[in-house]
């Protein structure tokens, strides 16, 4: 372990490290946005929600590599464009994030959503007001699964020239170095242990809601 080398390139290397972060965490966001509203209207259909999710659920099963690769010539971008990462993360967090919405609003009581009903909530004003705020520990609990899983995927677009932590493993690789590959690592696990402490009850777009019903999650 070269530590000198890490000191000369610590800035580089907080550079990439930044650059995970973004791609990691945006992606959850925004599937997050998605799968809310996907979520409500598939579990609305009892009938055919277990196919809708399984169709869903597929989307997981591609290799993120040929995501990466495949995406460039679909959205017009070049190929080292981070928006292809953005995109093909935001694709798995959907199809992970969907199922968790699902199983959240499974989660509410349905002595609960009567009471809402007798109360005179619209289905509107229901779903912001009870059933997602009563569904937020389903939720905030797939959200830290999507995260990690986030960022181990985000490593694999190095291959690709996207700019992020894997990028110290093609280096170290070429190189036949282990420094970069070791730091490469512990920095991943690293990254992955702190978004899921931060998530624990922290979820940024969930938390408002849980806060205005009271509810804590773990």
């Amino acid at each position: 372990m070269r530590f000198d080398w890490l000191w000369a390139q610590s800035d580089k290397i907080f550079h990439l490290l930044l650059w995970h972060l973004y791609l990691s965490v945006t992606p959850i966001l925004i599937g997050l946005l998605l799968a809310i509203p996907a979520g409500w209207l598939v579990s609305s259909m009892p009938r055919v929600k277990g196919v809708i999710l399984n169709l869903f659920g597929l989307l997981y099963t591609i290799p993120s590599l040929a995501l990466f690769v495949l995406l460039p010539p679909l959205l017009g971008t070049q190929i080292l464009d981070p928006i292809n990462v953005v995109v093909a993360l935001t694709i798995y967090s959907f199809a992970l994030l969907v199922r968790t919405v699902c199983d959240g609003l499974d989660s509410v009581p349905t002595d609960t959503r009567q009471s809402a009903f007798a109360l005179g909530y619209r289905p509107v004003h229901q779903f912001f007001q009870v059933d997602l705020p009563l569904a937020v520990p389903v939720i905030g609990s797939g959200m830290r699964v999507a995260v990690v899983s986030n960022v181990s995927i985000v490593s694999v677009a190095a291959l690709i020239g996207a700019p992020q932590l894997g990028s110290l493993f093609t280096q170290g690789f070429q190189l036949q170095f282990l420094t970069p590959i070791i730091a490469g690592i512990v920095l991943c696990i690293v990254l992955a242990f702190c978004a899921r402490l931060r998530g624990r009850g922290r979820d940024p777009l969930i938390k408002p809601l849980a806060a205005n019903k009271g509810i804590k999650y773990v």
